[in-house]
């Protein structure tokens, strides 16, 4: 796969010292919900064109039902309408390019922000011109979900690199709980 020449491909999570994204249940607790990085991520995302997520993620912000979408899932052949938002396509990545959802979803060009889970932002190592990885070393999620697959055995920066990627700007969001956010670019 190959992005397409007009379409940025922009990765945003935040994790805990585990490098962990949710808590065991499969969901973001407390404990990860800073108002820097929550800002941030709202920036990025009213700028984007195209949100990519999977069934458990998702951004419940008050521009959300305006943001159109791709739901990964593996409940559709290729692609379908999404029947709870107009806005939103569901896509399954064994039976449709990342180009032919685009498109279908009225978006080829711009920017299109990746927001997880896992097996979401995998499908995109290769492919990311950005990847926004916030940090919360105060934040422990024992037994929670990792952001990518592969951590605990290797470090999300170690994942990172290994697909491209280098460390490039870091900014302090929350300097009270020690919470950065670091943008790893290709090339």
């Amino acid at each position: 796969m190959t992005a397409t020449p007009a379409l940025t491909i922009e990765g945003y999570v935040i994790v805990s010292a585990e490098g962990n994204l949710a808590d065991a249940s499969r969901l973001m607790p407390e404990a990860l919900k800073y108002k820097g990085d929550q800002a941030f991520f709202a920036a990025a995302l009213d700028r984007a064109d195209l949100i990519v997520h999977g069934r458990n993620s998702f951004e419940d912000q008050p521009n959300s039902p305006q943001r159109r979408r791709l739901i990964v899932t593996r409940q559709v052949s290729g692609l379908a309408p999404d029947p709870s938002n107009p806005k939103a396509l569901l896509w399954n990545p064994a039976g449709a390019s990342f180009e032919e959802a685009c498109a279908r979803a009225g978006v080829t060009s711009g920017t299109a922000a990746i927001i997880g889970g896992p097996e979401v932002f995998a499908l995109f190592f290769d492919r990311y011109d950005t990847f926004y990885l916030s940090q919360a070393p105060q934040a422990r999620l024992p037994g929670g979900e990792p952001c990518f697959p592969g951590v605990p055995e290797r470090t999300p920066e170690q994942i990172l690199s290994a697909h491209g990627l280098h460390p490039a700007d870091r900014q302090i969001l929350d300097a009270d709980h020690e919470v950065s956010v670091t943008a790893w670019r290709r090339g």
